[in-house]
């Protein structure tokens, strides 16, 4: 890591920019966290159904799968910024519709799915305009720290959201969705105090072949490929924090208060050391550490498989989110850095379908697996192959694995050498 003092981790937000995108960010991120709490309750509370709370999550995920390469390509033809503001004014805008169908007291929740849809499509539009658009906001030489307080306050988010939902839902529903719709409507106002540098735009016409492009760009170049497909297995195969309430009950035999600070843990995790990174951000060995933080991913797992201490198995999922974070970190800097401004949106969709693949399908993994083999054992399979695909990686992308500065800053290095 690089020894910059700790004052210049938060110098960067001396720039305009990034506080007011940073800010709207947190503040919608909250918002959808607390809101998430709120719709299941209440969803279960009218109907009682199981079913129904899967549909919650298919309700945003089917529209985010279809539109997200498309979304993609948007990204590239048209102004991110104003994409992420007119997504974030959409999320506004289905809170109200909640806030609404929470004062009309119905007992059919199908306007909740169709709200969800609503909140699936602008999620799709979101994701990959809000990574490619941090790079319009900055410049170059802050971006390393603004990715690491970008993932930090995310995180934060993540973790306090839940926990807030939870505390505003013993007033009722209603209070969560007005809290929520406040947050937004702050976080739009924070998003048009944003102003985003010139972006170079794909002049094209809409097809196939342009909307395909990322995906042929990220199978061109082995350090994106490399990178995204690293991260996409290695969750895929160590999604072990899916089977937590089982883990939690059956083999910590602990109650939801031990189950919540272990949903925390990781995120806990991830946050402190995107802040710790914001101050010593990683310059040299940039593959070793990549491939360390999923190894380390992996050997957590271990832990947790082995284990049934409560406070072991709380140190390994908060020392899983850091290391997570460390290659989250590494993975979006060479994506960003390597990619076109021109094809940054449809490269973002690609990686951002990558994402959802791992968190949804390794959810599934870790169940069926489970079920075949049982919990501790599925748990143990899951980090054992992490480190197997960690190891299979370093071979295969050698390039990604031996690489020892990002390569914009070995160009730049050459440059001054020149």
């Amino acid at each position: 890591m690089s020894l910059l003092s700790p004052s210049s981790g938060l110098a960067v937000l001396r720039n305009r920019n990034l506080a007011f995108y940073l800010s709207a960010r947190f503040l919608g991120t909250l918002a959808v966290q607390m809101q998430s709490v709120a719709i299941g309750w209440q969803v279960y509370q009218i109907t009682g159904s199981l079913f129904d709370l899967g549909l919650i999550g298919l309700a945003q995920f089917a529209p985010f799968l279809v539109l997200i390469l498309w979304a993609g390509h948007v990204a590239d033809r048209h102004n991110r910024r104003n994409i992420v503001l007119l997504c974030m004014a959409t999320q506004l805008l289905c809170s109200l519709l909640l806030v609404g169908f929470t004062a009309s007291g119905s007992s059919i929740v199908w306007p909740v799915f169709a709200i969800l849809v609503l909140f699936g499509s602008a999620r799709a539009f979101m994701m990959p305009a809000s990574q490619a658009v941090l790079k319009n906001l900055v410049p170059d030489h802050a971006f390393s720290q603004a990715v690491a307080l970008s993932s930090s306050t995310f995180h934060v988010a993540v973790i306090a959201g839940p926990i807030i939902g939870g505390l505003l839902y013993a007033f009722g529903p209603m209070t969560v969705h007005v809290v929520a719709a406040c947050l937004l409507a702050t976080a739009v106002l924070c998003m048009s105090g944003t102003r985003a540098a010139r972006q170079a735009r794909s002049q094209g016409p809409v097809s196939w072949q342009s909307l395909l492009e990322g995906l042929k760009f990220v199978k061109s170049r082995p350090i994106v490929l490399g990178a995204i497909s690293l991260d996409l297995f290695a969750v895929l195969f160590g999604g072990a924090t899916a089977l937590l309430p089982a883990y939690a009950h059956d083999v910590l035999h602990a109650g939801p208060q031990a189950l919540g600070l272990l949903r925390t843990a990781p995120g806990l995790g991830a946050a402190l050391c995107s802040i710790l990174l914001a101050f010593y951000p990683i310059t040299r060995r940039v593959g070793l550490w990549m491939f360390g933080g999923v190894a380390v991913f992996g050997l957590c797992t271990l832990v947790m498989g082995l284990t049934s201490s409560f406070p072991v198995a709380l140190a390994a999922l908060f020392i899983l989110g850091a290391g997570d974070m460390v290659s989250v970190y590494i993975r979006h800097l060479l994506v960003q850095y390597e990619t076109p401004d021109d094809i940054r949106g449809r490269v973002s969709a690609v990686n951002s379908v990558f994402i959802g693949a791992s968190n949804e399908l390794g959810e599934f993994e870790s169940g069926v697996t489970a079920g075949w083999l049982g919990l501790v054992r599925a748990i143990l399979l899951g980090g054992a192959a992490t480190l197997a695909v960690t190891g299979l990686w370093a071979v295969l992308f050698p390039v990604l694995s031996r690489m020892d500065r990002f390569p914009h800053h070995e160009k730049e290095a050459a440059e001054k050498v020149a």
